[in-house]
């Protein structure tokens, strides 16, 4: 077949990029080496939020019932049925994308892509069978895969990525988590909250060490309430798979050995690099070089999402999906590159931010003011019983204008989005305190936090 466009992978850059070009009035094929929905839908964002729903429900029931004024005898849980939730839930949004690749009528061709020569892309499906399309451009979003360790290599079963982690046959009674970046934390949470003993190992000085450092301590505070161990400033000197777990030691505050069931890395990503004859220059990490308009070296090959390198995060992918097709296929589009994004952590409490880290804007000199609001003065907070955390906001100085947002608490996630909003139409700390928030809300905390920089503030 001939394309006006060829995607390379189905994940959030691939399935966005399609559905927009085919929007466009594009003939469009999308190849897919798996399913619909790539790591997000099938083994990342989606399912693991499922996981981390259970184990909040499990977790407020088995130590915090008495609180919320519950009593019951024999409180247990099926972990297979908690595995399958997550799984079928994951089901359900991949079938949701391949719904709409019919609603847009792009051809969804299930196989592994490679780029053989000039236009022209072949896939090989699961029997053998090998198919060559041809296209005017070509988008690849073939993603990234879990990073290993050297001395610990993944075997599936006892040394594990975040994709084995969510599918676990069974409990582990002790698992070692190796990196403490977001999949780190979010699973420290889970396997914590159904009574597994949880060390975290990190070699940088915090947890969520690209946080702000108020965020990533305040986090390490909970866990630590949680029953979770933290290691920080904490380096792995030695490590090996045994018969019936994994051994490994440590070097931080104290030198030490740990023996867990389960090992999960999760140190990183690195990039799937589209096969064939055809190669695109590559950045010095290793990932897909592309211009300003998001194309590779090779003229009509265009890249998007987590292959052309960090920030790893699905709404950035699809982000750049849309601008690369736009630019491809809408006469006087100027793409534009990510700058400003919200990053989150559904650890427990949850973490978002947006913008400038507060030792960002010492580094570079910017004059700001500092709004903070604990949740503890919420009332709303109060009241669904969530009260650590707060909303830290830095103001520039002199316009008032927001520089960056970082909320550690309940439902932070969701309350980014107003201070990211803030951001991209450059408004002030005046605006937010101009605009009524209602009561009672979580969202109040984010009025609260802009008034304390001018001692505006009322309920603190």
């Amino acid at each position: 077949m001939n394309y006006d466009l060829i995607v390379i992978g189905g994940g959030p850059a691939g399935y966005v990029g399609a559905i927009r070009a085919a929007q466009l009035g594009k003939k469009v094929a999308c190849i897919e080496k798996e399913r619909a929905g790539g790591t997000c839908l099938n083994w990342g964002c989606i399912p693991t939020k499922s996981l981390l729903r259970n184990a909040e429900l499990y977790q407020i029931m088995d130590k915090r019932a008495a609180e919320f004024g519950f009593k019951f005898d024999n409180l247990g849980f099926d972990w297979g049925k908690i595995i399958a939730r997550s799984r079928d839930v994951s089901d359900k949004n991949a079938a949701g994308i391949e719904f709409l690749f019919k609603k847009n009528k792009i051809d969804y061709l299930r196989g592994e892509a490679s780029l053989e020569a000039a236009g022209a892309v072949q896939v090989k499906s699961a029997d053998g069978k090998v198919e060559s399309h041809t296209a005017a451009k070509i988008l690849v979003a073939t993603g990234c895969a879990s990073r290993g360790l050297p001395n610990l290599p993944f075997n599936g079963k006892t040394v594990i990525s975040s994709r084995e982690a969510m599918v676990l046959p069974s409990q582990p009674k002790a698992i070692v988590i190796i990196g403490a970046g977001a999949i780190g934390v979010e699973f420290a949470y889970f396997f914590n909250a159904f009574g597994t003993k949880v060390t975290v190992i990190e070699m940088l000085p915090n947890a969520l060490p690209y946080e702000d450092a108020d965020v990533s301590v305040a986090v390490e505070r909970a866990y630590q309430k949680q029953g979770i161990t933290v290691l920080t400033n904490t380096k792995l000197t030695s490590a090996e798979a045994t018969e019936s777990g994994v051994r490994v030691s440590v070097e931080g505050k104290k030198s030490e050995t740990i023996e867990a069931d389960v090992a999960l890395v999760a140190i990183g990503v690195s990039p799937i690099l589209p096969g064939g004859a055809l190669k695109p220059e590559l950045t010095d990490r290793g990932y897909l070089k592309i211009n300003d308009r998001y194309e590779t070296s090779l003229p009509g090959v265009y890249a998007a999402g987590d292959i052309i390198g960090p920030p790893w995060l699905a709404h950035v992918a699809s982000y750049e999906a849309i601008q690369a097709v736009e630019g491809m296929f809408v006469e006087g589009h100027t793409p534009k590159r990510v700058t400003t994004f919200p990053a989150c952590t559904y650890s427990h409490p949850q973490v978002a931010s947006v913008g400038l880290l507060e030792r960002e804007a010492k580094e570079k000199g910017i004059a700001y003011k500092l709004g903070k609001f604990p949740f503890m003065a919420s009332g709303k907070a109060r009241a669904v019983g969530e009260v650590d955390g707060f909303v830290k906001i830095l103001i520039g100085e002199p316009n008032g204008e927001i520089l960056g947002a970082h909320i550690v608490g309940p439902e932070a996630p969701e309350m980014i989005a107003e201070l990211g909003l803030a951001i991209t139409m450059e408004a002030t700390y005046e605006d937010i305190e101009a605009t009524i928030h209602a009561h009672p809300t979580l969202s109040e905390a984010v009025h609260e936090s802009v008034g304390t920089a001018f001692g505006k503030a009322i309920h603190i």
